[in-house]
């Protein structure tokens, strides 16, 4: 499985982004998808997760009602919406994948099995 995550860039704090990850390699519809980040000098945080269907998300509490996952499985690729962007979320996004049986799983936390490369996001004050 290949991911190749997209769409980051600088914005001002308050503004928005949209962050793209497509995936190629295996049927994308199989697997449940997350977002993760890393800042300078801190760990990879788990940002969110969306279940193959769709249906359940997860997010990390610092993002909930400013981010928001969503994945096309016509189009193998998952996305992140960003509003209301603070400073504080500026690092490094990396989008993976991992296999799943159940349709309504989602995994919170590390322990995915492929990653992508990552996409720089600075929000500047």
């Amino acid at each position: 499985v290949q991911l190749q995550a997209f769409g980051g860039g600088l914005v001002q704090a308050g503004g928005a982004l949209r962050l793209s990850c497509a995936v190629s390699g295996r049927t994308f519809s199989n697997y449940v998808m997350g977002w993760f980040r890393q800042a300078p000098g801190k760990e990879r945080e788990f940002v969110a997760a969306i279940s193959r269907n769709g249906v359940i998300t997860r997010y990390v509490d610092s993002v909930k009602g400013r981010f928001t996952i969503s994945r096309d499985n016509a189009k193998n690729t998952v996305y992140l919406q960003m509003n209301s962007l603070s400073p504080e979320d500026t690092a490094v996004y990396y989008c993976a994948a991992e296999r799943s049986s159940t349709e309504y799983y989602v995994k919170v936390g590390g322990g995915y099995d492929y990653w992508g490369q990552g996409t720089q996001v600075t929000v500047s004050s």
